[in-house]
């Protein structure tokens, strides 16, 4: 594998080696991602593809985040919350993942559609039943479990489709399929 995967801590790291062992790995070290860190993954993006690979918490989605902004060609690899609980059930993260819940993962990685117009609109969203409904956030963890991009909000959701480029079109097959 020549692509970076950038994880969140050390734990994470063993978890993503003990899957793929000779996997480049960069680690935040937390939330704030430091200059330095930036820094390297912009060197290192001109050689290799970036997996932005967090935790699904909202730190992982501020790192996310966070990188994104400042290196927008960054793929993306999303793990489900209910498949990264430790077995205590009192944390979340990579490092408690199943070795192939992180392979389906880093298999289904999403590359970013760097654009400067959305794919799909909240109003659309709306039309869709999508937001504003008595069922708008079942359907919308339904999608979101679909496409593996772990449990967001409406907010978070919406960001990801675009990020992703899914049309309104390509929504509603989606919405079809698991109906």
């Amino acid at each position: 594998m020549n692509d970076v995967i950038v994880v969140e801590g050390l734990h994470d790291e063993i978890r993503i080696k003990s899957v793929y062992p000779d996997a480049n790995v960069v680690i935040t070290n937390g939330s704030e991602v430091s200059e330095d860190t930036i820094k390297l993954l912009k060197e290192l993006a001109k050689t290799h593809d970036i997996i932005i690979f967090t935790d699904p918490d909202s730190p992982g989605e501020r790192i996310r985040s966070i990188i994104n902004a400042n290196i927008p060609s960054c793929k993306q690899a999303f793990l489900r919350k209910k498949d990264a609980i430790s077995k205590n059930k009192k944390k979340v993260g990579i490092e408690h993942a199943d070795y192939d819940i992180i392979k389906e993962a880093l298999e289904k990685v999403f590359s970013n559609k760097v654009n400067t117009t959305e794919s799909i609109t909240s109003l659309e969203l709306y039309e869709l039943g999508l937001n504003g409904m008595p069922d708008s956030s079942l359907i919308r963890d339904k999608i979101s479990n679909y496409l593996n991009i772990g449990k967001p909000n409406f907010k978070t959701f919406y960001k990801r489709l675009n990020l992703l480029g899914i049309t309104k079109e390509e929504l509603k097959d989606i919405i079809c399929k698991i109906k």
